[in-house]
């Protein structure tokens, strides 16, 4: 099991849907997450992309000398950025950071936006589009191990002698991730992807969603990798957690909620789809699931749904995504400096990672915790109920 964090480029308050508690990211605020979360043992952290972030490569690479061994999930995005200038992106931060980048495929949901970018598209051509663009860009990577030159003749990309001098850390080429809910999204990623994302369904609709993945990758002689997208609210007892949840939506009026939902309506993205309709924008209908919670699905886009609890009970419902085959969990939560901090202390000691032995066994010698009356050292306490480890 990994677990990832998430570096809020578009914004990070302590309240959703207004201004009240908001703080400014920048450039320091974005380092203080990644050296914590670094420090602290995540695997990774997403990173977004769009009109309304901050650019994810520039950021990405800013980051790299603050951390060590932090991995980026940074975008690629057809349409955008030629599929040879992305693979020589690709291949020079991950030399730059020592094999520590990933790849996000995006090929967007909201028309206005893309059409804002230049790209003028309908959701199947971009499918189709972005299929000649991954395949162009990881056999750019691929072969420049052994300094081949590459041709490609689409229908709607081509390349000839395209060729990648400096080749990648990782090989054939750093790992490529991508979720979608459509068929064409799925026949995309069992095509040619490594992992295989989806947004934080209620876990039946997970299943039934990896089920119908996993079966037509194995019609391809192909296996992925499956991860999700969540946030996350966890205190030390259900109640405050459920409070918490209150909290961060209690300043977001019902003309916000509308006017998100009707620009959600206005997308082609069949995952964003599925998401608004956990709740269709009903404040009384956001437990979708047990401890699963649609409160932020209802001003923000993408990823709308969180668990909330207390450790044992966040930890036992990433163990049922777990138990569906998703390895990969990359969670947020607001202030996303806060709670990534609080994530970890409460729920890491519970889960079946390599991370936790950061938090137990730490580098520095001598004693774990704050001493007690300048003379004694805190006792070690043993967590109850640890999930179970994998078979």
């Amino acid at each position: 099991m990994k677990i990832f964090w998430f570096i809020p480029t578009h914004g990070d308050s302590r309240y959703l849907g207004t201004s009240k508690g908001a703080r400014q990211v920048d450039h320091a605020y974005m380092k203080q997450i990644a050296v914590a979360v670094d420090n602290l043992g995540y695997e990774g952290v997403l990173i977004p992309t769009g009109r309304s972030c901050e650019d994810p490569w520039i950021t990405a690479a800013s980051l790299i000398d603050a951390t060590k061994n932090l991995k980026f999930l940074v975008a690629l995005r057809p349409g955008v950025t030629t599929p040879a200038l992305a693979a020589r992106m690709a291949a020079t931060f991950d030399r730059l950071s020592n094999g520590r980048v990933l790849l996000n495929l995006v090929t967007g949901g909201d028309e206005q936006e893309l059409k804002g970018d230049g790209i003028y598209e309908d959701h199947a051509t971009r499918y189709e589009t972005a299929s000649e663009y991954t395949k162009i860009w990881r056999e750019i990577l691929t072969r420049s191990h052994t300094g081949e030159s590459f041709s490609f003749h689409g229908e709607h990309l081509k390349v000839d002698d395209a060729k990648l001098l400096y080749p990648p850390v990782q090989q054939p080429y750093p790992p490529l991730w991508f979720g979608g809910s459509s068929e064409a999204a799925v026949e995309l990623a069992t095509e040619q992807v490594d992992t295989y994302l989806t947004w934080g369904e209620p876990p039946a609709a997970v299943k039934e969603k990896l089920e119908n993945v996993r079966a037509k990758a194995a019609a391809k002689g192909r296996q992925l990798n499956y991860g999700i997208r969540l946030h996350v609210i966890v205190r030390e007892t259900n109640e405050e957690a459920w409070k918490a949840a209150d909290e961060l939506i209690q300043y977001v009026d019902d003309a916000t909620i509308a006017a998100a939902q009707q620009k959600f309506k206005q997308m082609d993205s069949v995952g964003q789809r599925r998401m608004a309709e956990l709740h269709n924008g009903d404040r009384s209908k956001l437990e979708v699931s047990p401890n699963l919670w649609a409160g932020v699905g209802l001003v923000r886009g993408g990823a709308g749904t969180a668990l909330v609890g207390d450790p044992q009970t966040v930890a036992d419902r990433i163990q049922e995504y777990a138990d569906l085959g998703i390895s990969t969990f990359i969670f947020s939560g607001y202030p996303h400096l806060e709670e990534s901090i609080r994530f970890a202390e409460l729920v890491f000691p519970l889960l079946p990672l390599e991370t936790r032995k950061k938090l137990s066994q730490p580098n520095l010698t001598g004693p774990f915790g704050e001493i007690v009356a300048n003379n004694y050292v805190p006792n070690q306490t043993t967590v109850s109920r640890p999930i179970k480890e994998p078979a």
